[in-house]
């Protein structure tokens, strides 16, 4: 279960990222490496601005690192703390609040699939390491 859910992390992510860019880079690329981003004041964005923040400068890149230290954590049989679902959740809770859509699905599935494995995990007394073992 902890696997399937730092995946659907890390799918998640990297879907939000590369769909964004494959829309919004042709158009704003050379704005962005150009630095004119900084031009722009944040309460009335250009649209080259909001793509950046769209995609670069979108939750998806830290997503993805996420997902992956889960699955790192996981591979190595450490139960990931618990909130690290916790945050995932009211995060997207609140940003579902604001935008309705597919997306959040994903991510409540994501850490309905966290939480599972974390309590299995925890239930078979599975994570509990000793310090030698972190140090090595």
């Amino acid at each position: 279960m902890i696997t399937w859910g730092g995946r659907l992390l890390v799918l998640l992510g990297a879907g939000h990222l590369l769909t964004g860019l494959a829309i919004t880079s042709p158009h704003f690329a050379r704005t962005w490496l150009a630095g004119h981003l900084t031009d722009d004041s944040l309460t009335a964005l250009s649209p080259a601005n909001g793509a950046y923040w769209l995609t670069v400068g979108s939750f998806a890149f830290p997503l993805i690192i996420l997902g992956l230290l889960i699955l790192w954590l996981d591979r190595r049989d450490i139960v990931p703390p618990l909130f690290l679902p916790w945050t995932i959740g009211l995060w997207s809770l609140a940003a579902a609040a604001m935008f309705r859509g597919i997306p959040w699905l994903l991510a409540w599935l994501g850490v309905a699939l966290l939480f599972t494995g974390i309590h299995r995990a925890r239930t078979a007394g599975a994570g509990r390491m000793e310090r030698a073992d972190i140090v090595r």
